[in-house]
């Protein structure tokens, strides 16, 4: 992981990019705080293409979780309709995972955790990931650009407590999570299925 210094753009507007990998880049935007509250400039396109996320979002939305221990995921589009997605916190706290699924890459399988709890705490995460995350506090507010539509056809996804992955969730007890996430693929049999395509 390397750090970029803080890049300005033509409106004076800073943001820090860090690499947490050759692809996935952590945003931290310059948050200005006065008595009223706080604003920041949340997604630039000069300046994002500048620095190579040329994305075309088309999409924006919304994700609100009541409760702590809540999991989203684990999630992809596969094929034509996979996604690009921009990724920032609005509320609360979240432990972000993402998985390698790209099949020539040297670090597929591998899970990146990274915990986003500030406002202005952004992640950038390219086409050929699973993605997912985990609520750190109630009234969690998450928000995503993506760079194509939903297609349920093409969606896939792998179990939150698969043995293989082994991941890092942050809590002991039994996580909030939706029976259609409970019901997702194993790795090995996700394997399978892009080993098809």
């Amino acid at each position: 992981m390397f750090t970029c210094a803080f890049k300005t753009n033509q409106q004076g507007f800073k943001m820090n990019l860090t690499k947490i990998n050759e692809d996935v880049v952590f945003i931290k935007s310059n948050v200005f705080n006065d008595s009223r509250g706080s604003f920041f400039e949340l997604y630039n396109k000069d300046f994002f293409d500048k620095h190579g996320i040329n994305n075309n979002f088309i999409q924006d939305n919304i994700s609100f979780s009541k409760n702590k221990n809540t999991i989203r995921g684990l999630h992809c589009q596969n094929g034509k309709t996979s996604q690009s997605k921009f990724l920032f916190l609005i509320s609360g706290s979240i432990l972000d995972v993402f998985v390698d699924i790209k099949k020539d890459s040297p670090s597929f399988g591998e899970v990146f955790t990274l915990s986003l709890n500030e406002l202005g705490d952004c992640l950038y995460i390219p086409k050929g990931y699973l993605h997912g995350f985990c609520t750190l506090e109630s009234n969690t507010i998450v928000g995503y650009k993506v760079d194509n539509y939903y297609c349920k056809n093409d969606e896939l996804g792998v179990i939150w407590d698969d043995t293989d992955l082994n991941i890092p969730w942050p809590f002991n007890e039994e996580p909030i999570i939706s029976e259609k996430d409970s019901s997702l693929h194993s790795w090995s049999d996700f394997k399978l299925i892009l080993s098809d395509q």
